[in-house]
């Protein structure tokens, strides 16, 4: 039998992806060989597997922290929201097409299968799987079909302990409101609690603690503080994001309302010269800036209305006329071009767009998928880096001719012919100490002697610490395996 632990929360954003990479981080360092699995992920935030497929970014952080290269079996189901009310279904690291909401549901228990064979799969010659549920089972009215939570949990029996999030208020309610509405087979599944996000003395929880404990009949496994190093971590919910730093050069970067593989900044919002600024809908860009990065988006042409309706193409123009550079990274790269074509409509109803008209290049939609990692080197400094490339869609133009970099003998991107507006496909490059620096030096940039892997590295350690200090982990690991009560 698959010995597994599932993560469930009384809703989004209470901090399972942290707390899995955690575990995962503090199961490695006990010498067991263990692997995060999340069945179904919704994020435009993605990673390119070493086998050409695509996993959320925050199960290639658990993978990381477990010691592993990300692998699709991870994460089996990712969405990837296009508009509202619809999604990219990528089931096993590869695109299915797009499905509204509401077909969606209808096939949601198709997807079991892959979903279970994916578990199966990582777990076979591993000591442990933890797991990562999504939303909530408290969502009662999603549990018919349900792949991402009990649904899940009872089908591959698994115990699940649920996560409540103490800063956002009423964790009592939060976790006696959802025994409260879960049937009783879901019931069955829950093995105890834990609060996360506690700022302050812990101890002055225990009454609370105490009550949920007598309320649920649930013992609890720990009250876990506010983890602040978490920042230093790649964040996948574009709430999460936010900026930092109080460098001298005046990083900024719009908010688009489909932006995606925003972590590509994590690296430079670390860097001691670097003041990040994540401007959200509603307000200008600042005139102090010195680069604005257009980031990736799940929608080039549907953004690009959506940076127009924020008045953010004149502000670009602004930018550019007070001597400011401009960086596009994938989606952001396709805007700044002359136009964007999609005669497939796979981004929406067939046509064409005109782009911000920055470089002198044009992008054609097409179906095909590019995913693929890549080792690079930057045009100007030559400086090597290592990033993965996720979109669709191919551009070509004179500012070609002017590559942002060369994968082999191939180049890649664009400059236009001043200098100062470039784009690229490639993500992951800043991850780069070396490309980082080089490229940052030439923009008259401070950059700092820590290297970003090691910081990550660090944080990850520090945060299995923080787990194994407050958290009763034996007794965690120990429901691992157990069978649900008959």
């Amino acid at each position: 039998m698959t010995r597994a632990l599932m993560l469930q929360g009384t809703g989004s954003n209470v901090g399972k992806s942290l707390l899995v990479a955690g575990l995962c981080r503090a199961a490695l360092r006990r010498g067991l060989s263990v692997a995060p699995f999340k069945p179904q992920n919704m994020s435009n935030n993605a990673a390119v597997t070493a086998d050409g497929g695509e996993i959320g970014r925050a199960q290639a952080l658990q993978a990381r922290a477990a010691g592993l290269e990300p692998l699709t079996d991870m994460n089996p189901i990712l969405l990837k929201p296009e508009t509202d009310t619809g999604a990219q279904v990528v089931v096993q690291g590869r695109a299915r097409g797009a499905l509204r909401a509401r077909a969606f549901a209808a096939e949601k228990p198709k997807l079991m299968a892959p979903v279970l064979e994916s578990f199966h799969r990582l777990a076979t010659g591993r000591d442990l799987i933890i797991v990562e549920g999504a939303g909530s089972p408290a969502e009662v009215n999603l549990r018919a079909g349900d792949i991402a939570n009990m649904g899940f949990a009872r089908a591959a029996e698994v115990p699940v302990v649920l996560i409540g999030d103490i800063d956002r208020g009423g964790v009592i309610a939060q976790i006696v409101g959802t025994q409260a509405v879960l049937d009783p087979g879901d019931l069955a599944m829950v093995r105890g609690f834990a609060i996360n996000k506690f700022r302050g003395d812990p101890r002055l929880f225990d009454d609370g603690y105490r009550l949920i404990e007598a309320r649920t009949g649930w013992p609890g496994f720990g009250v876990i503080p506010w983890f602040p190093e978490a920042c230093r971590l790649p964040a996948e919910d574009a709430v999460d994001l936010g900026g930092t730093g109080r460098g001298s050069y005046h990083v900024v970067c719009p908010m688009l309302s489909r932006i995606a593989n925003f972590d590509d900044l994590d690296p430079l919002k670390l860097e001691p010269g670097i003041r990040l600024t994540m401007v959200p809908p509603g307000r200008a860009l600042p005139g102090d800036a010195d680069l604005v990065i257009l980031p990736g988006t799940k929608s080039t042409r549907g953004d690009l209305a959506f940076l127009r309706d924020q008045g953010w193409d004149i502000d670009l123009a602004a930018h550019l006329r007070r001597g400011g550079r401009v960086l596009g990274l994938c989606g952001g790269y396709q805007m700044l071009g002359r136009r964007i074509a999609d005669p497939e409509g796979l981004e929406g109803p067939p046509g064409v767009t005109e782009g911000l008209g920055l470089l002198d290049v044009e992008t054609v939609m097409h179906a095909d998928k590019t995913l693929t990692r890549i080792e690079a080197s930057h045009a100007a400094t030559g400086a090597a880096f290592s990033g993965y490339e996720i979109h669709i869609g191919a551009t070509d133009g004179p500012d070609r001719a002017r590559p942002f970099a060369h994968i082999g003998d191939r180049p890649e991107g664009a400059i236009s012919a001043d200098g100062r507006v470039a784009g690229s496909y490639l993500h992951g490059l800043f991850s780069e100490d070396g490309f980082r620096r080089a490229w940052l030096g030439r923009l008259g940039a401070e950059t700092g002697p820590e290297g970003y892997d090691a910081k990550v590295e660090a944080t990850l350690d520090a945060l299995a610490l923080h787990l194994e200090t407050h958290l009763d982990i034996d007794a965690l690991f120990a429901l691992a395996g157990e069978l649900p009560a008959s």
